[in-house]
């Protein structure tokens, strides 16, 4: 058979090593799950490169619109404050006293600060599918109560609650696709679902401005609110049987096609999955400097997301344009920052061995510190660079996105990968806390504090990326010096990567 036709296992590992793998001395010592299958498993152990195509594509089509259509809901649901504010709800609820309306948009990111980890300790500890479809069902249900807000304080409750029922999401969202997908095939993946926050602003404007024109008992946001509540309430129960939850449990695959899935997940070197909490990994992680650049990189870069999520509408309602205008001008900045957020992860995809993921990143907080400073300084006479400007601001968006999957890409040990996706949701979580409430009431719609401070913040998230790079080529160097070969032998063992000296970090 033609070599090209085998699997390429990396770095040319020997795939009969798998026997040794799923032999009795493995599967009584590792807890993985993963083991299980391998030592339950009795056919071939090779597989042609056709038949892990095959199956990455089946993969795709039954998870990818699962994972995209859940987070286009989260993102719609998250920034409907946005539109509302345009349609009664500030007035009504008295939000454009002071900073009430910007701390309206902060609170709900204190919610994900205070439900992120609660998030991912269940779901290391429950069936995934089952957390996923409960935290999304009563999210829907907390949406739809928003038509219950009588003042500025109500709403205050309401938007922390959404936030803690939100949080969960991509936390769980990076962990399944971690659970699925090799190193490599990663960064596109979380690109796919992620550019839903970009995709949605493109459907939303044209939802909410129709349902803004309801001529009704209520008042036109609250119809806002019921349709989305309504969706998510409904989509989430169905996630309990559309969500397919990891390649150990899901149906729809026989022994041979789940042995596959496992066994190519080998050089990850991370695991599958592992429901036993592991406090020395969790400590691990505390102490880990690379985490604690990309936590910080998290929030320093999301910082920017407070003008986009919450004040774009607002922003571009100050440069002249009227009601309906600033909503449909929304949708060209939503297009780009989904389609760029598709193509920086199909380039971390197809050119995954020159290491470009960190330049990646790079590159797209530079568009958007250039972005950020045109808004700051340009004359507010000058609409198509300010509307270029407001175009090219999410572009970090895009480099978000490769983060996540380089963070769960060089993260080894499942407790440690749950904790590390939590914990770069907390590093978003607070950047976008702080986001608007650096936008201060008096000055819009021009916000010269707030595009200072984004600026700035997003120079120096930009420098800690290639601080970040600079650590893992030591730490990759170190271990090529000490003589240690990258390979996968505990690869289903649980180590986490500082353990375990075979791991080499991506970049």
């Amino acid at each position: 058979m033609d070599s090209e036709k085998q699997l390429d296992l990396e770095r040319h590992e020997d795939i009969s090593q798998d026997a040794d793998i799923r032999k009795n001395s493995l599967a009584a010592t590792a807890d993985d799950e993963a083991a299980k299958v391998l030592g339950n498993y009795d056919g071939p152990l090779t597989w042609t490169d056709e038949e892990e195509k095959k199956l990455r594509r089946k993969i795709d089509w039954r998870l990818m619109p699962i994972l995209c259509m859940t987070y286009g809901l989260q993102y719609y649901d998250k920034a409907m404050i946005g539109q509302a504010a345009l349609f009664g709800l500030t007035r009504e609820l008295d939000l454009s006293i002071g900073n009430r309306y910007s701390f309206a948009a902060a609170i709900f990111y204190l919610g994900f600060i205070a439900g992120a980890y609660p998030s991912s300790l269940l779901a290391q500890r429950f069936p995934i599918e089952r957390v996923a479809s409960a935290t999304v069902t009563l999210w829907g249900i907390c949406l739809l109560l928003t038509i219950t807000c009588w003042n500025y304080q109500s709403l205050y409750a309401q938007r922390f609650f959404l936030g803690f029922l939100e949080s969960g999401v991509s936390p769980m969202f990076m962990l399944i696709v971690g659970s699925w997908y090799k190193k490599d095939e990663q960064a596109f993946r979380m690109g796919m679902w992620y550019s839903l926050t970009g995709f949605a602003s493109v459907v939303s404007p044209l939802i909410n401005y129709g349902l803004g024109h309801v001529n009704a008992a209520l008042s036109p946001w609250k119809y806002m609110y019921i349709f989305a509540g309504s969706l998510t309430t409904f989509w989430g129960i169905l996630l309990l049987v559309l969500l397919p939850p990891d390649p150990i449990r899901a149906r729809g695959y026989d022994d041979r096609q789940r042995y596959i899935l496992v066994a190519r997940l080998r050089v990850n070197n991370a695991g599958v999955r592992n429901t036993t909490f592991k406090k020395s990994q969790a400590i691990e992680l505390a102490l880990d400097l690379k985490f604690w650049l990309i936590f910080l990189i998290a929030l320093l870069s999301m910082i920017m997301n407070g003008p986009i999520s919450t004040f774009i509408p607002t922003i571009i309602h100050g440069f002249g344009y009227n009601t309906l205008d600033s909503l449909l001008l929304v949708m060209p900045a939503g297009a780009i920052a989904g389609s760029l957020m598709l193509l920086m992860g199909w380039l971390s995809y197809r050119f995954s061995k020159y290491n470009i993921r960190t330049w990646l990143i790079f590159g797209t907080q530079c568009v958007t510190i250039l972005a950020s400073s045109l808004l700051w300084k340009l004359d507010r006479s000058d609409r198509g660079g300010l509307l270029y400007a407001v175009y090219t601001l999410s572009v970090y968006g895009s480099g978000y996105a490769v983060l996540m999957g380089l963070c769960i890409a060089n993260t080894g040990g499942y407790t440690k990968r749950a904790l590390t996706s939590s914990g770069l949701y907390v590093g978003y979580c607070f950047g976008n806390f702080i986001g608007p409430l650096v936008f201060l009431e008096g000055e819009a719609p021009v916000y010269n504090t707030g595009f200072t401070v984004t600026t700035i913040t997003a120079s120096i998230a930009a420098l800690l990326v290639l601080a970040y790079r600079g650590v893992c080529i030591m730490d990759n160097r170190k271990r090529d010096k000490a003589g240690t070969a990258e390979a996968f032998d505990h690869a289903f063992e649980d180590p986490t990567d500082k353990a375990n000296k075979q791991f080499r970090y991506v970049m």
